[in-house]
């Protein structure tokens, strides 16, 4: 059997899984993987997540907080509802949507969520120099929106300026780890930051 055999059945899976769930994605499993592992969505939990279109990670943020918690979603696209969660449309950079999306969750968050990507050219240094450019922009985000102590889970394409990024990270969390969940596609250059204990 191929590698590409089993990537492909694996991905097809996760597909099916996806369907037979009712979650908006496949990528819904890197979160429940993520959480199985580091045990970072709690009961009663304050959430936003930054690129959250479709949705996928919004329903599953929701699911593991419970009805006394708060899930937001931010993107650039809409959202289609989801019960219990609100949705901002609008660009993390703008100060006018960092006072929106604490005022919607009444204060600040206890976990950043960004499974953010850039388009994809196909030219892979550009490729990760966008998603490194993402990142930065998305702890610059959760550096406003944190409360002390929190956490932050963040996709981040490989590649050679991810270690000053992760360095940039060390510096405002007690504990980062980087986790491949098993739902990423094989062929995949994607890893997730998962950082916890924030100092501000």
């Amino acid at each position: 059997m191929s590698k590409r055999w089993l990537a492909e059945r694996r991905r097809d899976y996760y597909y099916k899984k996806a369907k037979e769930m009712e979650y908006r994605s496949r990528a819904s499993f890197k979160l429940k993987q993520i959480d199985e592992k580091f045990h970072i969505l709690r009961r009663g939990a304050k959430i936003v997540d930054l690129g959250a279109a479709p949705g996928g990670w919004l329903q599953v943020a929701k699911e593991s907080v419970g009805p006394g918690g708060k899930v937001v979603g931010l993107d650039l696209q809409p959202i289609e509802p989801i019960e219990g969660v609100s949705t901002i449309r609008g660009d993390i950079r703008e100060e006018k949507v960092v006072e929106e999306m604490l005022m919607t969750v009444g204060g600040k968050v206890d976990v950043v969520l960004s499974d953010m990507s850039p388009n994809i050219s196909g030219n892979y240094s550009m490729d990760h120099a966008r998603s490194v450019e993402l990142c930065h922009h998305g702890l610059a985000f959760a550096m406003k929106v944190l409360k002390k102590g929190g956490s932050m889970v963040m996709k981040i394409f490989q590649g050679d300026l991810m270690n000053e990024f992760i360095s940039e990270v060390k510096d405002h969390f007690g504990e980062v780890r980087l986790h491949g969940p098993k739902a990423s596609r094989s062929s995949s250059s994607e890893i997730y930051i998962i950082a916890r204990g924030f100092s501000g």
